[in-house]
Parts: structure tokens; sequence; C-alpha cells
């Protein structure tokens, strides 16, 4: 699955990333450095999935209103936020990339709902993926070393 995945783009570009708009996997690395092919590289720091109607397009805009701090409707972002709360600041070093997984979420066939057990399932395997190769979760997946920011500041 590691060669289903988009290469890494900004984030202010990933509204362009082919597949956007279908359920998926998400990946968030916070680097100074250009990245490009996908990897599980050090400075990947989230993990995500959505089997939302409205696709990754409108998942990555909830992360992206919570580290605006326009609202805290995203638990990792919330975190990420924690860490990076300058949006201007980190901003252009933040890359995406994504596994999509083509199916219809707004009428479902038994295909469409079997295809979306296994986009669950994929973040479930990525996580263990990254463990094997890292020793521990990507840093904001990991509820117990990384608090959220709107615990710790009222938003």
């Amino acid at each position: 699955m590691m060669n289903k995945f988009t290469n890494w783009v900004k984030w202010v570009d990933r509204n362009t990333l082919e597949g956007i708009n279908y359920p998926g996997i998400y990946c968030i690395a916070v680097s100074s450095n250009s990245l490009n092919t996908f990897s599980f590289i050090p400075e990947l720091e989230y993990i995500g999935m959505t089997n939302s109607k409205r696709g990754l397009k409108s998942r990555l805009r909830q992360f992206d209103d919570t580290i605006k701090k326009k609202r805290t409707n995203h638990g990792g972002a919330d975190r990420f936020l924690y860490e990076y709360e300058d949006y201007e600041t980190i901003k252009d070093n933040i890359y995406v990339a994504i596994c999509s997984f083509e199916c219809d979420t707004k009428s479902p066939t038994p295909n469409d709902l079997r295809i979306m057990g296994k986009v669950a399932k994929c973040e479930y395997d990525f996580w263990a993926a990254y463990i094997e190769e890292n020793g521990r979760y990507p840093k904001f997946n990991d509820k117990n070393v990384s608090p959220k920011y709107s615990k710790q500041n009222k938003l």
C-alpha cells in the first residue's frame, strides 16, 4: 500500500492531490527541507483516515481549521496545534500525502462498504508499520505524549 500514496505536497497545495474527494489515509509531516517521494520519514508526525461522505478534502479542511484556531473539531490537529501554535510560522513546512480509495460513500453498495472497511484497516496497518520502523507512534497519534491545545488554552 505504501506505493499507493501520492508524493508529499505542501499543505497549501493539498486540494490538488488526485483522489482528494474520496475516503482514505493521510499523513502529515513537518520539515524545513523539501519533501517529495512518500515514505515513513522521521518528519511524519500524524497518520489519519476518513470515510466521510466529503472525503479526504473535508477531513483535511477540518485539520486546517483546527491548526488555524477556527475551531477544534480534529483531535490530531488539536495535538499538532499544541506544539505548533503559530500557523503563519509553520504553514510552509507542513506536507501531506494521501492514499485514497475510490468508492461511493453517499449511497454505498456492499462493495463500497467493504472498501470503506479497508480504509479503516489500512490506517491500523500503517500505524503498525510505522511503529515497527520507528519504535513509536507518530508524535500526534500518541495521546499519552501529545496534549491537546484546547485542553491547555481556552479556544
